[in-house]
């Protein structure tokens, strides 16, 4: 281990933020991080645990605990503390091939895990991480590195977020030429246009897919498959297909006035205004505008929190975020001991950012909204909400009235889209995932594998990165009859 009194001698300190009022201003992340020296002594709080609870993955009363990834956590966390920046480089990529991702957006389980966080504060390994990453960057250690020969096969990936990406990258290291379909106009998936641009810039995605490119996978965007591209086609020219499609069915609202005019779906929203972004530097008139407009967002997740950041950076006049459950515990109860994770409150930076705003918290739990009212042109222009009891039941007599031009439904997702697994012959089961064999990753089809939400059920990158390695490994399986991967 690093140092044995590390934990001892210095203070969790996590990469700093721009103060609220002051990051609403743009749409960059707004993380600065620590020098090396100060990342040193994060490492050596480290105690490389006789068990190490931060890389297991456990499953403990029904939530995971731990890196699903299993990543070398207090190897590289030692390396960060003597200097050797570059070695723990290696350990990273061993188990992660996009650490500038999930040290971006993970919600560090790890961390959660941590030992220190036992009597205390849990060491800053996300930090950690995402510091390992872009130091490598910096000094121009993450390059192309091709593979030295090909197999002679090829595989189709459905899908370019971090599922697809996982697969396609473990593939094609491996020697097989891959090809990559993408129904939008960018490559990412929820990478690209889910996640807000103040939680991960967009050229940090674009700059491992230019590694991938530069390394002879090849990206296909405005792809279809399933509408624009058969499934026959697909199959007749690839050895394999992996389908990685995610879980884009979004949960809907079935209350009066739903088709007003003023709904969006949470994803489509927050799409659009990357897209914007992106295309046209929010120009007006080029995604839908929260300006001036009171907001209701229906969902209490992490999707609903980046409409709040959202709404917030487009100007709006007010914005309310319902959740159906109620408040909870700001500190771990009994009932939820270490090394669970932690089933408590989380105020995070599109709240944090409405307090700053606005003066008050935008949530309002065990509520939902029961109609939509419009005016006579079919535009929202208000919500009716009522409160939910302990049966999830409405209450009667609770309805309250909240005026409203801009609803957004962040109410989470069902599953895979049928249209791409039904053009395959894909099973679905009840909850819209699609159907493997037990203990792999291939369908029922020859030649058909599945990994990520779609198959999963909606997750967290780091869930999608295992999924797709693991499907990589299948896949590698069924095309040489072994596996190194």
């Amino acid at each position: 281990m690093g140092k044995p009194t590390g934990f001892m001698e210095y203070q969790r300190q996590g990469n700093p933020s721009q103060s609220p009022l002051e990051r609403i201003k743009h749409y960059n992340e707004f993380h600065p991080r620590l020098s090396r020296e100060d990342r040193r002594r994060q490492g050596a709080r480290c105690m490389e645990c006789g068990v190490p609870f931060c890389q297991s993955g456990a499953v403990l009363n029904g939530m995971v605990s731990g890196c699903p990834l299993h990543n070398l956590i207090p190897e590289w966390n030692d390396l960060v503390y003597t200097g050797n920046f570059s070695h723990a480089l290696e350990r990273l990529l061993k188990t992660n091939n996009f650490p500038e991702f999930t040290g971006r957006v993970c919600p560090a389980l790890c961390e959660a895990a941590c030992t220190c966080g036992l009597h205390g504060d849990p060491v800053t390994v996300k930090d950690n991480e995402l510091g390992i990453i872009e130091d490598a960057w910096t000094r121009g250690l993450v390059s192309p590195r091709p593979p030295r020969s090909r197999t002679g096969k090829r595989v189709a990936v459905v899908g370019s977020g971090p599922a697809g990406l996982a697969c396609a990258d473990q593939l094609n290291r491996r020697g097989h030429s891959v090809t990559v379909f993408e129904r939008e106009d960018r490559p990412g998936g929820l990478l690209m246009y889910g996640i807000p641009n103040m939680k991960l810039e967009k050229n940090i995605v674009q700059r491992r897919l230019d590694k991938m490119t530069a390394e002879g996978v090849e990206f296909r965007t405005g792809v279809d498959v399933g509408k624009g591209m058969s499934a026959q086609e697909l199959t007749a020219q690839f050895d394999a297909v992996v389908l990685c499609c995610g879980a884009t069915q979004p949960r809907d609202l079935s209350v009066p006035g739903r088709d007003l005019d003023g709904v969006w779906f949470a994803v489509d929203f927050l799409k659009e205004t990357t897209r914007s972004l992106l295309s046209h530097q929010l120009a007006p008139g080029t995604y839908p505008s929260a300006q001036d407009k009171q907001v209701v967002i229906v969902g209490g997740g992490d999707t609903g929190n980046d409409c709040v950041g959202t709404c917030i950076r487009h100007g709006c006049a007010s914005v309310t975020q319902l959740e159906m459950m109620p408040k909870a515990p700001d500190r771990r109860t009994e009932q939820n001991p270490w090394p669970e994770w932690p089933r408590v409150c989380k105020t995070d930076y599109g709240q944090e950012e409405s307090i700053a705003l606005f003066g008050h918290d935008p949530r309002v739990y065990e509520t939902t909204v029961s109609r939509l009212l419009g005016d006579q042109e079919g535009k929202l222009t208000a919500v009716e909400t009522v409160r939910l009891g302990p049966d999830h039941q409405p209450i009667a007599g609770t309805e309250e009235v909240l005026e409203c031009q801009l609803l957004l439904i962040a109410a989470g997702f069902l599953g895979a889209q049928a249209y791409v697994p039904q053009a395959f012959g894909v099973e679905l089961t009840p909850r819209s995932t699609m159907v493997t064999q037990e203990g792999s990753y291939a369908t029922g089809i020859p030649g058909v594998f599945a990994a990520g939400d779609g198959r999963r059920g909606q997750s967290l990158v780091v869930w999608a990165i295992r999924e797709g390695r693991e499907a990589a490994r299948d896949v590698d399986q069924y095309l040489m009859g072994y596996t190194n991967l």
